[in-house]
Parts: C-alpha cells; sequence; structure tokens
C-alpha cells in the first residue's frame, strides 16, 4: 500500500490551520515524494487539552470550521485531512503500528503547561520508537511567504475519521458542569473566510483603521478582524504581511488625494505584527495552564464576568464579547484594569473570563498583555487605571454601544448614561428603569475605586527595590491619552 512500505511522513496540524506558508507540510511532502512514501496530514482532537478553563466551545467551533476548509483544500492536493480522537502518543502509537510513521512534523503550538507536557510526552516516545521529531517555529518576518505543495502523496487505507459538530456533546460526557458555549456574533472560520476578511480590510476598510479602531461602537467595521485567523492558523503573518506589502505597492505611486491615511494604516497595521511575533517568540515562562477550575470568587467575580456590575461601559463590553467573542483594544484594557485593580479580583480568573471570550485567545500574547496591564511592564512604568464612566464619555458620547448591548438602558438620555446612578429618579422612571429590577445597581463608585487603585499602585512602586525601574504613574491631568495597543491581544 501506498505509504506503508517505507513508512509515512505525518505532519500534525496544531495552530497552523493552513496548507500554505506552512513549513512542515511542504518539508514532509518532499521527503514522502523522495522516498516514495505517504504523507499523513494528522490532526488530534484530544478531550483531556480541551478541560483547560481558557478554552470554550467558540473556540470549537471556529476551528472546526478551519479543519472543515483544510480537509477539503488537503483533499484536493490528494490526500484528506485526518482526524483522530485521544492522547497524542495513543493515536500516534495507533498510527506507527498500522501504517509505520518514519517522519514527524509541526509546528511550535501555544507554549501553555498542557501542550507542552504532551510534546515533551511525544518526544520521548518518537526517541523510543526510533522517529525523528521536528518542530519548526515561525521564521524570519521578512521571509517570502511558501507556496501551497504541487501535490501530496496519498495514504492508503485509512479512513479520514469525522470532525465533531460540536464540542459541547463530546466534553460533557467527560467534565461535569461543562456548560454549552453559544457565540451567535463570532466570525467565521476556515481559511476561504480568513483570505476574505484580509482582502476585506485591505480594499474597504483602511482609510477608518486609524480613526475608528478605538471608537466601541464602529471599531469591528474598521479594524481586519484577522486575529482568529492568525491565532488559530488559518492565515500565517508571513501571508498577511505579503499582502499588505502588495497593496502598499499599489498605492505607492498614487497621490496624496487618493491614498489618504492608508499607507500610514498599513505601516501601523505592519507595526503590530511585528509587536505579536515578538510576543511569540518570547512567550512567559509562567502561563497558566487552565487546569484549575475558574474561581469561585463571589458576587463581585460573577458581576463581572456576566456584565452586571452596575457600570454601563463595562456591562455592554462583557455582554459584547460573550455575543460576539471579540472587543477592541481600548476594551479590552479597560474591562481587564477595571476587574483587577479597581475592584480587586483575581487576574488568572478574570484573565481566564477573557479567553475563554476571545475567539482570538493566543496564550503567550494574552497573558503577557494581561500582566503588562495589571502589574506593568519589566523595566517599564506601573500601569495607570482610568475612570471607566469618564472613557465611556470619551469614546462612546452618544451611547451608540451600550444602548446596542445594554437595552435596559435604551431609552436613557446620554447625558446620564454613562453613570446612571447619577441620573434623577423622574428621569430614570421616564425611561422606564427601575435600578435594581431594570438594570443593577453599582457595585461600587468608580470614582473611589480608581482613587484606591492609584494609592495602591503608587505604594507599591515605591517599595518596590531601586532597581526595579517602576516609578510611580505622574500626575494626570487633563483628557486622557489614547490607550496603548499593545493590549490583550492584537485585533489589527
Amino acid at each position: 500500500m501506498a505509504g506503508t512500505a517505507a513508512g509515512v511522513q505525518v505532519v500534525w496540524f496544531r495552530r497552523d490551520l493552513r496548507p500554505a506558508d506552512h513549513a512542515p507540510l511542504t518539508v514532509a511532502a518532499e521527503a514522502a515524494r523522495a522516498a516514495g512514501a505517504g504523507l499523513l496530514p494528522l490532526y488530534v482532537f484530544d478531550p483531556d487539552l480541551w478541560r483547560r478553563t481558557d478554552l470554550a466551545g467558540r473556540h470549537w467551533a471556529f476551528l472546526r470550521e478551519a479543519l472543515v476548509d483544510l480537509r477539503r483544500d488537503l483533499a484536493a492536493l490528494g490526500q484528506p485531512l485526518v482526524l483522530r480522537t485521544g492522547p497524542a502518543v495513543q493515536v500516534l502509537a495507533a498510527l506507527h503500528r498500522s501504517h509505520g510513521i518514519a517522519g514527524l512534523w509541526a509546528h511550535a503550538d501555544d507554549g501553555t503547561p498542557r501542550t507542552r507536557d504532551r510534546d515533551a510526552a511525544v518526544a520521548a516516545w518518537a526517541a523510543g520508537e526510533g522517529i525523528p521529531w521536528r518542530v519548526t517555529t515561525p521564521g524570519p518576518a521578512a521571509r517570502a511567504p511558501l507556496p501551497v505543495p504541487d501535490a501530496l502523496p496519498p495514504v492508503a487505507g485509512i479512513e479520514p475519521g469525522a470532525i465533531p459538530e460540536t464540542i459541547d456533546r463530546v466534553m460533557g460526557d467527560r467534565v461535569p458542569g461543562w456548560l454549552p458555549d453559544t457565540c451567535p456574533g463570532r466570525p467565521a472560520g476556515g481559511r476561504r473566510a480568513g483570505l476574505a476578511a484580509t482582502t476585506r480590510f485591505l480594499e474597504r476598510r483602511l482609510p477608518r483603521y486609524l480613526r475608528d479602531q478605538a471608537i466601541p461602537a464602529v471599531a469591528g467595521e474598521a479594524v481586519s478582524r484577522l486575529g482568529p485567523h492568525l491565532a488559530w492558523g488559518t492565515l500565517s503573518a508571513g501571508e498577511v504581511r505579503a499582502a499588505a506589502a502588495r497593496r502598499r505597492d499599489e498605492l505607492r505611486d498614487l497621490p496624496e488625494a487618493i491614498t489618504g491615511g492608508r499607507p500610514r494604516a498599513l505601516e501601523v497595521f505592519g507595526e503590530r505584527l511585528n509587536l505579536r511575533a515578538a510576543a511569540l517568540a518570547d512567550p512567559p515562562a509562567d502561563l497558566p495552564d487552565g487546569a484549575a477550575p475558574l474561581p469561585d470568587a463571589g458576587p463581585l467575580f460573577e458581576a463581572w464576568s456576566r456584565g452586571e456590575t452596575g457600570w454601563p461601559i463595562i456591562d455592554a463590553a462583557m455582554k459584547a464579547l460573550a455575543r460576539d467573542g471579540w472587543l477592541p483594544f481600548t476594551l479590552r484594557a479597560l474591562v481587564i484594569q477595571v476587574a483587577v485593580l479597581h475592584l480587586e479580583l483575581d487576574p488568572v480568573g478574570t484573565g481566564m473570563v477573557l479567553a475563554r471570550g476571545l475567539v482570538d485567545y493566543e496564550p503567550a500574547v494574552h497573558w503577557r498583555r494581561l500582566r503588562d496591564q495589571t502589574t506593568g511592564q519589566p523595566g517599564g512604568g506601573m500601569p495607570r487605571p482610568g475612570s471607566p464612566v469618564r472613557f465611556s464619555e470619551r469614546h462612546d458620547p452618544d451611547g451608540r454601544f451600550i444602548r446596542t448591548h445594554l437595552p435596559a438602558l435604551a431609552r436613557l438620555p446620554a447625558a446620564w448614561l454613562h453613570a446612571p446612578w447619577t441620573a434623577p429618579a423622574e428621569v430614570m422612571a421616564a425611561a422606564g428603569i427601575t435600578p435594581g429590577r431594570d438594570y443593577p445597581h453599582p457595585v461600587a463608585d468608580p470614582a473611589a475605586t480608581l482613587r484606591a487603585a492609584r494609592l495602591r499602585l503608587q505604594i507599591t512602586a515605591v517599595a518596590a527595590p531601586a532597581d526595579a525601574a517602576t516609578p510611580p504613574p505622574p500626575p494626570r491631568r487633563g483628557r486622557r491619552k489614547p490607550v496603548d495597543p499593545r493590549q490583550l491581544g492584537f485585533d489589527f
């Protein structure tokens, strides 16, 4: 049978669900052809890995669509994607017994403790079996993307295996208390959706990119929304960077009256791709493993995570996250700073809530940015928490975002919308709102929590060793500067 005499080359797909710009696939296909053997593209669905607290059903729904696309694309090349369920070592051992594995190829995974432990177990197994196990890290940013291989030598006598429709049924049998996760507004998964989003951004959204990316009500229509496709690998950063470069070349000789702010938007977009690459290349050593359940931190944690704090911009953001699986970078920074610095909630627990909600969750990026926003950047200054009310007044002045996600406040005038606890009783009555019934009482006074947060940070900075290079934040005057875009993930 094809692929058995010399042993098959196995390409193990993880967060790289594409046929193009895929170094392991390219090299493995060449090795298989040279040996007259088959190439087996493999995805391992390991339910134990999906027990992680930082993953949810919305991630699987996006990933499943990517797997369907990938299977179709690889089938067109000669060998469809093979899916197997179980621990990776058991899956690979079974394939080795049935077909013989001559080589195992993969890209580096997300770097969490569980995936590191899994890879260590696979490496030990492969070494014991005498199977070369090659893990590829991302190449230089300037490298041209690799083309799709011309063909994949097929492996005879192997069933592709079904791709689970939903993870909820699978995990519900294994994890007590597993809750189904719906995300009606999440972006479509799959390579075709990613390519379409790239074209849409470069052809239509560039003029709005710098102007509207921080405005919650319209940011989703201004940014690229490529984050999930980069996080799960339906597109490579190299492909996206190359597409942006082609667009920049198209604009180079046009007059500024036509190009407008597009060249600068492309420059900023490229900077964010570079920032992401740097974060992935140097993941935090203390990434949470996601093994522990979300903390039972009491009513305050529940109010924040459910969007029931009584602070409208925070509640609207958490409702939007639940519905869409996405937030603009300004809101990502705001909701985590409110949770950790204002409300003094557990940073790992609140980070897990955001990780489960964000479809573009990448552990190395997410946890580094969370740390930067709550404890400060290494060698840099302390975080600078701001007022959620002032943020709301500045970035959602007419209340469009709040009204969209908090319909109970839809009739409240904008003058009172950002801090409804200050509205006179007659105003609330005229808007049809009974505080505590239609919309929660505030969990705290945000002005008081902000003062307390700043004081704690100042005490921490003063108590820090002299070589810690973490000076206390300077006095704040005037309007707040826009939030630094390097937050909790890159929504691009």
